[in-house]
């Protein structure tokens, strides 16, 4: 799913004429796609094991979940043209406030992740609600951030947990992390080994989606991102239209580290440590701009499953970490170079991606 803010079409003796579309080549749905079907077949050509079902398709697709998740969260404020960096510390920070509500409180699974929720979405309000207001650039407010959080984020697990994990965990935890959906027969029919979380990312995804494409909300924050002074003028309330989609930002990030959380098990400290490059790489490959006013949630997922794939198939050749990083940071790398090569293409063309 790919939206964009319409560009109006060029009058013409037969009527309006729609801009062309970009070339097919340069789609990068359509070239993930591809990507994704050739790293499958080598990995699994290389390491047979790529597609055993137990050591890496499970956990495959809950990492796929957790970092689609992310990406989402990164595209929210993408589409403003903004950066959000501390993307991480606010999903850490949303999982301190669930794991204390679950072990300190006792309150039920739904009940702690709404309580995560609204911290998130309260931390991305703030950085949006600074950013509007003082007109500093997203990276340095959002940055200025980061570094307050992860202190905070210390202090407070220092004096709640004496800097290790909360060990209480609520009721369905362990079910989220453990259990497929073939784990659940009814009769003799068995659903797909499919972990429970995934579809919450899926729900997430489409409900992004649709505020995007269908929603007044979604439309004005692309405008916004595409022509801020000529949003205003056309009366868009800008500012307002700022805060939110960093408020959104902020409570996918909390989600993603419920998501984590209930992956690993165990609410700590550590969680939202590696999003930050994820959450950028998932959005960039599936074609958002980084100039703002256009976005693919579609493309974000298989942005994120790419990501992903290249992770486990190069742990099970055995790369090591620093080897795993270089890796990834060139794919970011080649991503960038062609997000502008296609920008670049889409105005001389007069396209539309």
């Amino acid at each position: 799913m790919s939206t964009r803010t319409a560009t109006p079409p060029e009058a013409s003796p037969a009527g309006p004429r729609r801009p062309p579309r970009i070339p097919l080549w340069a789609n990068p749905r359509l070239g993930l796609v591809v990507l994704l079907i050739g790293l499958v077949a080598l990995f699994t050509t290389l390491r047979p094991a790529f597609l055993d079902t137990g050591l890496t398709l499970v956990p495959l697709q809950s990492d796929i979940s957790v970092y689609a998740v992310v990406g989402l969260a990164q595209l929210a404020v993408l589409s403003l043209g903004h950066m959000n960096v501390a993307v991480g510390r606010m999903a850490a920070m949303s999982a301190f406030a669930m794991g204390l509500a679950y072990d300190r409180l006792g309150v039920p699974l739904p009940v702690g992740l709404v309580i995560g929720l609204a911290v998130g979405t309260l931390l991305g309000a703030l950085a949006g609600l600074i950013i509007s207001r003082t007109g500093v650039n997203s990276f340095v407010v959002t940055l200025a951030m980061d570094f307050a959080l992860v202190g905070l984020i210390t202090i407070l697990y220092t004096r709640f947990t004496d800097g290790v994990a909360f060990s209480g965990q609520p009721a369905g935890m362990t079910a989220l992390r453990n259990d497929t959906f073939a784990d659940y027969c009814m009769g003799e029919v068995c659903g797909p080994r499919v972990p429970l979380i995934v579809p919450v990312a899926l729900v997430a995804a489409l409900a992004v989606g649709l505020l995007f494409r269908y929603t007044r909300l979604g439309r004005e924050i692309l405008m916004t991102g595409s022509n801020e002074k000529a949003a205003e003028l056309s009366g868009i309330p800008t500012k307002n239209r700022v805060v939110q989609a960093h408020a959104l930002s902020g409570l996918l990030a909390g989600l993603a580290g419920f998501l984590l959380a209930a992956n690993n098990g165990a609410f700590s400290a550590s969680i939202g440590d590696q999003f930050l490059l994820p959450s950028f790489l998932g959005p960039v490959l599936g074609g958002t701009l980084l100039a703002g006013g256009a976005v693919s949630i579609l493309g974000t997922v298989l942005g994120a499953t790419l990501t992903q794939v290249i992770y486990k198939g190069l742990n099970l050749l055995q790369f090591q970490l620093d080897e795993l990083k270089l890796y990834i940071g060139l794919v970011l790398l080649v991503a960038l170079s062609l997000d502008r090569v296609r920008h670049v293409i889409a105005e001389r063309r007069g396209a539309r991606a």
